[in-house]
């Protein structure tokens, strides 16, 4: 059976490319596509304590079957947005776009008259990193997956804090230094929930939706540390390697 590989981040720059097909055994799992690309991809059995994996664009385990057809990808940890120093969200709210961002009309489409607090989180790019001049980013994400992780998050704040509306916008592409690359706002009846919901939603942006951050320097460019995926995404940490997948 035919499966589709997908690599983002460092692991495309390990792999050498964006995609691949990988003919597998029928009842072949997520361990046996790990296992393959351990023998063909350097420094990936190193790194496999931080990545994590996905199946049609959900969190999945190693042992999880897979099936013709099945989308696989090896995602390495997520850097999107910027570091700071009760019905259903709307879906225009929440969205991936590469034009630039515009928080002062984000905020007044948010902003209805029964609302005591708006608070916004604007991650903007910065002018360096650890001490290194930053000429600009540029952002990449497995895009069908971060709108559904974007859209589940904005569902899970209005669930879980009382706010009445939620938007979140995230730019991909070149960013250039005072942009912005993600803007945050929530609407509430009391600033508190607004804030917490807030700080809630940026920080497990971070953690979970797929996107990734490459810097650009003037002495060359890296791909921005991820921060560790939480403890609910399955990764592939500890699974044993015991041979090569056939392909």
């Amino acid at each position: 059976m035919l499966i589709r590989i997908l690599f983002f981040g460092m692991l495309k720059d390990l792999a050498g490319k964006a995609s691949d097909s990988l003919d597998l055994p029928e009842g072949s799992t997520l361990d046996d596509v790990l296992r393959h690309y351990q023998t063909q991809v350097p420094r990936l059995k190193e790194l496999l304590a931080s990545v994590a994996v996905s199946v049609n664009q959900e969190y999945a385990g190693p042992e999880r079957r897979l099936h013709a057809g099945d989308e696989v990808a090896l995602l390495p940890p997520v850097s999107g947005g910027s570091e700071p120093d009760s019905e259903p969200s709307n879906p225009s709210r929440v969205q991936i776009v590469r034009e630039p961002i515009d928080p002062h009309a984000l905020l007044e489409a948010i902003k209805h008259p029964e609302d005591g607090a708006a608070v916004v989180f604007e991650g903007v790019v910065r002018n360096q990193t650890r001490g290194r001049h930053t000429l600009y980013l540029d952002y990449e994400a497995y895009e069908e997956m971060a709108a559904k992780q974007m859209s589940t998050l904005a569902e899970q704040a209005r669930a879980q804090f009382p706010v009445r509306e939620v938007a979140i916008v995230h730019r991909l592409g070149r960013v250039e230094i005072g942009e912005t690359s993600v803007l945050i706002v929530v609407a509430s009846a009391h600033r508190a929930a607004a804030f917490e919901a807030c700080r809630w939603l940026i920080d497990t942006l971070k953690r979970t939706v797929p996107i990734w951050k490459k810097e650009y320097f003037e002495d060359g460019a890296v791909w921005a540390d991820g921060e560790p995926f939480p403890a609910e995404v399955p990764r592939p940490a500890g699974s044993p390697v015991r041979g090569r997948a056939s392909k």
